[in-house]
């Protein structure tokens, strides 16, 4: 099931961004502490994106955070990866804009070949410097074709 979500939902978006950014970026564990990410998703996701979410149940087991043209963040837990979440996700997103961008690690190559796979193209790459992980990024974009 696919809905918005709610700040009461804030806990469990959190909860979802650190296991799979933990299983994607192993090298960068421990980063932030659940207090942090909790404050991150209360105090700068959820105040000024739309944030939606997919459920199994009652788990939540994805989510996308997006405003204006860009994706802010998009994770799904390890266990429900590979089941077209993170599509259903995308598509939520890609339906409200004609163009959209976003961040990914250059070392997330899963990521990079998903996005790839659905329409987005490499726009840039830096070496890390701006971004808090000082970890090399790229910048995907997204543009809607004619139908």
């Amino acid at each position: 099931m696919l809905r918005p979500l709610a700040l009461t939902d804030m806990g469990a978006a959190a909860q979802v961004h650190r296991t799979a950014f933990d299983q994607a970026m192993p090298s960068l564990v421990g980063l932030h502490t659940p207090d942090q990410d909790h404050w991150f998703y209360r105090e700068r996701v959820f105040p000024i994106c739309r944030v939606w979410g997919h459920f199994d149940g009652d788990e939540l087991s994805g989510i996308i955070a997006f405003r204006d043209d860009w994706i802010e963040q998009l994770y799904i837990r390890p266990a429900a990866q590979g089941r077209g979440i993170g599509t259903e996700l995308l598509d939520i997103a890609k339906g409200t804009s004609e163009q959209l961008e976003l961040w990914t690690f250059q070392r997330n190559a899963r990521a990079r070949r998903f996005y790839e796979a659905r329409g987005f193209t490499l726009a840039e790459e830096t070496d890390g410097t701006r971004n808090e992980e000082k970890e090399p990024d790229a910048r995907y974009v997204w543009t809607r074709t004619s139908r």
